[in-house]
């Protein structure tokens, strides 16, 4: 007689546990989706707006966007045992952007040399153990993130340059929207499993189709130029976007950190939204400026 209470009680306990309301489990992408899209649209609107209310706002808003992602590698690298020095990377995020904007190309380069430079210069006045490769550190997060920050700034210093930055940033992010929802839905063959598990081919085809249709749009009817360079962008962009994506998800992985911060609700760090961008900046620069006058 004992046991039947207590079989009651359990009836009753489960009874409440299923009526109980349930979190949102974790989409297979491995986020929460509704953060991920609402801070998406946020950044998203900041950056238009920045952009058609004033171009410099645009400007200060890449580079401190840059300076950001610098700290947070800088951060991040710490988890390897590599501490490239903090002042120069950081002076470099926020002074080379803003000298290609200026001034064009080759002051980006000589700038970008200048900055790597003053990395060696700065770490050698301290202890010679690690030397090497915090220098090496400090010159990747060089090339890693200023130096391609700055070809949107050259992008964006163009007659058309707030246009060039949408029709850049649609290409992009139509990349990670048709390869995340292909990728949910049809994913099942993997394409770097040991990098990335949830990149998968099926997504990647996604993103390949999703890229060309709006690379054909957004320089055709914003830009007022040929679909077809449109299209070779969207293909080019595919490949950067997901080279982009897979380089900082092994970054990661080589120093044990799942994401780079958590200062983007749904998204992580900057640098986790940054990766597909900054690799993709230099690719459509150097079509869209000899090619769409």
């Amino acid at each position: 007689m004992s046991d039947q209470p207590q079989s009651r009680k359990a009836a009753r306990t489960t009874r409440i546990d299923e009526s109980a309301p349930r979190e949102n489990p974790t989409p297979r992408a491995g986020r929460n989706l509704y953060a991920a899209i609402g801070v998406g649209a946020l950044l998203g609107a900041l950056v238009i707006a920045s952009l058609f209310v004033r171009v410099e706002f645009f400007v200060a808003l890449a580079t401190l966007a840059g300076v950001v992602g610098v700290w947070e590698l800088l951060r991040a690298m710490q988890h390897g045992n590599v501490h490239p020095p903090a002042a120069p990377t950081l002076a470099a995020a926020a002074v080379v952007p803003v000298i290609a904007y200026q001034w064009g190309p080759v002051a980006l380069a000589s700038s970008v040399v200048l900055a790597m430079v003053s990395v060696v210069v700065w770490r050698s006045f301290g202890p010679h153990q690690g030397a090497a490769g915090d220098a090496a550190g400090g010159a990747f997060v060089i090339l890693y993130v200023p130096a391609l920050v700055s070809f949107a700034m050259l992008l964006v210093a163009q007659h058309d340059g707030a246009w060039r930055i949408v029709t850049f940033v649609l290409v992009t992010v139509a990349s990670d929207i048709g390869g995340y929802a292909v990728g949910v839905v049809f994913g099942k063959h993997p394409m770097a499993p040991s990098v990335s598990p949830k990149k998968s081919w099926e997504g990647f085809a996604g993103s390949a189709v999703s890229c060309v249709v709006v690379g054909s749009l957004a320089v055709s009817l914003l830009l007022d130029g040929r679909w077809w360079i449109g299209a070779i962008i969207g293909a080019l962009t595919v490949v950067t976007a997901t080279v982009g994506d897979l380089c900082e998800s092994m970054i990661k992985r080589d120093l044990g950190v799942k994401d780079m911060s958590n200062l983007i609700p749904g998204h992580g760090g900057l640098m986790d939204r940054l990766d597909s961008l900054l690799v993709t900046a230099p690719v459509v620069w150097a079509i869209l400026t000899p090619f769409v006058a």
